[in-house]
């Protein structure tokens, strides 16, 4: 039997060194791999280039890498409520490459499926495909790293002619994940919305760790259920189902009177 659990976050990552590649999970909070993200902030690593849909908040999620000044690059498809993040863009301190969100869902999945490129309408027209789109500011407003521009080529879908732009997959050092439930096998079940991320980071990364509320034996989950196959795991640790979940903006309602 292939038993791939590990004791802990810390033990799970405690190979991940400087300058390291990482695909994490995660969309907004929802599904963030906390356990393993405070496990790798304790050791110090630094010079990280993280592939990731957002950058957490202030004080969770990746943003606690982000606030030490851990994170070198972030591919990312949107800032949200991370005022640090924009900040450490804007001053120059922090690379960011802005990438329309499903296409960096596609870049990750084909990255794990072993495509090297694909062809996408998203971008035609516009700084994605023709270039130019900042990366790195200088520090006074100035911009230092400027997108490249990138191949655009007109094909023949559905006997109408449009232009496509090549993007490239994305294949990661480690990936991040977190999952609601996982075998020793490593084959996993999310939950809901926090599915979004977590199963095409996991399948980018060349070695995929994987935090999981209930770790079960083989054979108890239906194969039929199984969202992620243990192929793409190589490191699974159960951190409980009493974990921390933080809102990332929480809207409520008055009760109406009489209610």
């Amino acid at each position: 039997m292939i038993d791939k659990t590990w004791e802990s976050p810390a033990a799970a990552v405690a190979d991940i060194p400087d300058g390291a590649t990482l695909a994490v999970g995660g969309f907004g909070l929802s599904g963030n791999p906390m356990a393993l993200i405070e496990a790798l902030h304790a050791r110090g690593v630094g010079d990280l280039s993280i592939v990731s849909n957002n950058c957490g908040v202030d004080d969770w999620g990746l943003g606690i890498l982000l606030a030490d000044k851990r994170i070198r690059k972030m591919t990312s498809s949107y800032v949200g409520e991370n005022k640090e993040f924009e900040r450490q863009f804007l001053s120059g301190e922090l690379e960011l490459e802005l990438t329309p969100q499903g296409t960096l869902a596609e870049k990750l999945r084909a990255g794990g499926a072993g495509i090297a490129a694909f062809y996408t309408q998203t971008g035609v027209g516009t700084q994605v495909a023709e270039g130019g789109l900042p990366r790195r500011y200088d520090g006074s407003g100035g911009v230092a790293v400027a997108s490249p521009v990138k191949d655009v080529r007109t094909f023949e879908v559905s006997g109408r002619e449009r232009e496509y732009v090549l993007e490239e997959a994305i294949v990661t050092d480690y990936a991040l994940v977190h999952a609601l439930r996982g075998d020793r096998h490593g084959n996993l079940v999310f939950n809901k919305a926090a599915r979004n991320f977590n199963p095409l980071a996991a399948m980018a990364g060349r070695i995929c760790i994987v935090q999981v509320e209930e770790l079960v034996e083989p054979g108890r989950i239906d194969p039929d259920a199984v969202h992620l196959p243990g192929v793409y795991v190589h490191r699974i640790v159960e951190v409980g189902s009493d974990i921390e979940k933080r809102i990332e903006r929480r809207t409520v309602s008055a009760t109406p009177e009489g209610a």
